[in-house]
């Protein structure tokens, strides 16, 4: 089973680079299962479910998310009811929607988690019992793979999240930071991991957003709007093997150009 998993995408020109490069790299990679994180994708910050339908049309079955997913408050009910649709499920039990999902693909039942790192971020509890507590759920609804986003702040939460989880799971990918680490590889247990997948938006920003914005941030310390970034879209991507057995045998980044 191959496993395309697409970063952060962030606003309408990660939407719209990632609607002219994925049937490419679909025809080119022949996913399985195309999984990307869309917690940017209305505006920069946050989803809706019109952003969430355009990254669905696009060839995406299904979408994770972070710390913004609830910047929308329209949106609740929709998160609430799109079962191809994830957050943290580290987030408080009564929050809409759900953490994680079982899907059916080729006749393998597939789990995907979502977890929020606890450094830097606001969580309800810590995403580690929560992985072993989930991992046992998931399993229980049969799933007999198991992939994981795992969205957060810090590197070493990630990489340690990573070892928590080595050969319980056929990947954990990290998402949040929107630069893409040069660590992907399969750990001993045939876990595949990368500290961060990165970002599908402009490479002529500063994380999808215009660069003199976050600069007068930077600068003045004052207050600043910020604006999506347009320009020289790039798509960060990894592509994931996995054996019959439910273990990663090869990570492959993908960073290209959607032009």
């Amino acid at each position: 089973m191959r496993i395309l998993f697409i970063g952060d995408i962030v606003g309408g020109p990660g939407r719209r680079g990632l609607a002219h490069v994925l049937p490419r790299l679909r025809e080119e990679l022949e996913p399985d299962l195309v999984i990307a994180n869309g917690e940017n994708a209305a505006g920069g910050v946050g989803i809706t479910e019109r952003t969430a339908d355009e990254i669905f049309a696009a060839g995406v079955e299904m979408i994770t998310t972070g710390n913004h997913v609830y910047r929308h408050r329209d949106a609740y009910e929709f998160i609430d009811r799109c079962e191809r649709l994830v957050r943290p499920a580290n987030y408080p039990k009564g929050n809409p929607g759900r953490g994680s999902a079982v899907v059916d693909v080729g006749g393998t039942s597939v789990g995907i988690l979502n977890l929020s790192g606890e450094l830097q971020l606001t969580v309800a509890r810590s995403p580690f019992p929560t992985a072993d507590a989930e991992l046992g759920e998931l399993k229980r609804r049969g799933a007999e793979i198991v992939f994981v986003d795992f969205h957060a702040e810090v590197t070493s939460e990630k990489v340690a999240m990573g070892w928590h989880l080595d050969g319980r799971v056929a990947a954990i990918v990290g998402t949040h930071t929107h630069v893409p680490t040069a660590d992907a590889r399969v750990l001993p247990g045939g876990t595949a991991f990368i500290s961060d997948v990165g970002m599908t938006g402009s490479r002529d920003s500063v994380l999808g957003v215009q660069v003199e914005d976050a600069l007068g941030r930077f600068v003045t310390q004052m207050p600043a709007r910020f604006r999506t970034a347009e320009e020289n879209v790039w798509i960060n991507a990894v592509a994931i093997d996995m054996g019959a057995d439910g273990k990663a045998e090869r990570i492959e980044q993908i960073l290209r150009p959607a032009d």
